[in-house]
């Protein structure tokens, strides 16, 4: 039942935050959507949806030490740090949801004192904080991008980690 509330939390969230009319892009060739791969942790699928020119959700689905298959979820804010219209920064909070085994290196439980391994079905959820390079090559439907942040997880148990990850991502 957990796992239904936080769904559809999220489902209204994004809904709640997109803009009324047309969304105005800001990725490659004016393109509002665009869809890749993601290399680290998670590794797996990407998508962004850009909301306006400074604005956009960012969505992964992959293999994560946190449980996979993992969902997430980002609001972004791309500020012009390098003063370049390639190259640009983000930063934004997230949310990771993450469904069966976990892996070691993530889980903190007091009664043992240590960061320990557990496997079986589980599910857990995690607050994120990420902040980003992309670069968009001129004259192309690409984006690539690098980015790293901390992962607070907060169900089954609290622990820590941090997200990294590169990847790109195609326009149509």
């Amino acid at each position: 039942m957990k796992r239904q509330g936080v769904i559809w939390l999220m489902v209204v969230v994004f809904w709640w935050l997109l803009p009324d009319g047309q969304l105005q892009a800001q990725g490659p060739k004016g393109k509002t959507f665009g869809f890749g791969l993601v290399l680290g942790d998670p590794t797996g699928l990407s998508a962004k949806l850009w909301t306006n020119k400074e604005n956009a959700f960012a969505f992964g689905l992959g293999a994560s030490y946190f449980g996979s298959p993992r969902i997430q979820a980002d609001y972004l804010w791309h500020f012009d740090a390098f003063q370049s219209s390639v190259v640009k920064m983000y930063a934004g909070p997230g949310i990771g949801i993450g469904f069966g085994t976990e892996s070691s290196g993530f889980w903190y439980e007091k009664g043992r004192g240590r960061w320990y391994y557990r496997e079986g079905d589980s599910f857990g959820l995690a607050a994120r904080a990420i902040i980003g390079i992309n670069v968009v090559p001129k004259r192309t439907p690409l984006e690539i991008f690098v980015e790293l942040g901390p992962n607070v997880g907060f169900l089954p148990n609290f622990g820590t980690g941090i997200d990294a990850g590169v990847g790109i991502r195609f326009y149509p």
